[in-house]
């Protein structure tokens, strides 16, 4: 069995001197193993209710139908040269019948391991999802480097112009998530996951549920829960764009490969100071010293 049970954190870096870290626990699930997972393992149930569920409506372009061919025309469509061989969902299972994944990660891997492309499933408060779809823009000791403009509405508090800068670790005894949102050559943004593989049975699956037993409805709750923090701190919100308006149940697409590497200095990124008064936010920068994550 490829799929594979992660425990870890996530950690962010917001402007006005706001960070977060909280525990989690997410599935790497192959796709082809699916339909026989929940045989497997007695506590994950698919497409009913069960201590963890996986639904495939919670994914893609909600509807009750594979995921499998719905990545495969996005990375078709994208025009990334691929063999089809495996994809791995990189996501949280529903707890209480209950998910909000703000960001799942397929990868998409060849025949031989190598990764063709990630698609990056970025979902808002507002039900509206949207899919980075990108072939790696370079590879650095396993770590997949890729950028690509912003074009998706995600937090009341970041402006709607921006860069994304993703760096991933696939899948294997840890995996990392990590991504910027930048402002020009500033850091708005900094979101790093880090986890370490545990064994995908009933009693890991237990030893991760009695760590985290709320981790579904926790996520939402520290959504609003740090919004709240940020504008108590005097952090501007910023309110969502009119004209981002997507039909809940579409899956909106971008596809750009493009990436400056000189940003991306030996796999460690340079996180700025906070912007100053004319991106709007009143907060008093820190003192210039740049933070860093190793991817």
């Amino acid at each position: 069995m490829r799929s594979a049970l992660y425990t870890g954190h996530v950690a962010h870096n917001r402007p006005g001197k706001h960070r977060l870290r909280y525990k989690l626990f997410m599935l790497a699930l192959d796709l082809d193993e699916l339909p026989g997972l929940a045989r497997r393992l007695k506590l994950l149930t698919r497409n009913e209710p069960g201590l963890l569920a996986f639904y495939d409506r919670d994914h893609a372009a909600r509807r009750d139908a594979p995921l499998r061919p719905q990545i495969e025309a996005l990375v078709r469509e994208a025009g990334i040269s691929w063999d089809g061989a495996r994809i791995l969902l990189l996501t949280m299972p529903r707890m209480m019948n209950y998910v909000f994944n703000p960001l799942s990660v397929y990868f998409c891997l060849r025949r031989d391991g190598s990764v063709a492309a990630l698609v990056h499933e970025v979902s808002n408060t507002f039900g509206e999802r949207h899919a980075y779809v990108l072939a790696p823009a370079a590879v650095r000791d396993g770590r997949i480097l890729q950028a690509c403009d912003k074009e998706f509405f995600v937090s009341p508090f970041l402006e709607q112009e921006g860069r994304y800068e993703f760096c991933g670790l696939p899948p294997e005894h840890k995996v990392n998530v990590w991504f910027i949102v930048r402002r020009g050559e500033e850091a708005a943004l900094a979101e790093r996951r880090h986890r370490v593989a545990e064994r995908a049975d009933a009693p890991g699956i237990l030893r991760a549920v009695a760590g985290n037993p709320l981790m579904s409805l926790k996520v939402i709750a520290a959504i609003h829960w740090e919004a709240l923090q940020m504008w108590l701190k005097g952090i501007p919100y910023l309110g969502r764009p009119d004209a981002e308006t997507i039909p809940k149940g579409h899956l909106s697409c971008a596809t750009s490969p493009r990436l400056e590497t000189s940003t991306l200095r030996r796999g460690r990124i340079p996180i700025a100071p906070v912007p100053p008064a004319s991106w709007r936010y009143r907060a008093r920068p820190p003192a210039a010293r740049p933070f860093c994550w190793r991817c």
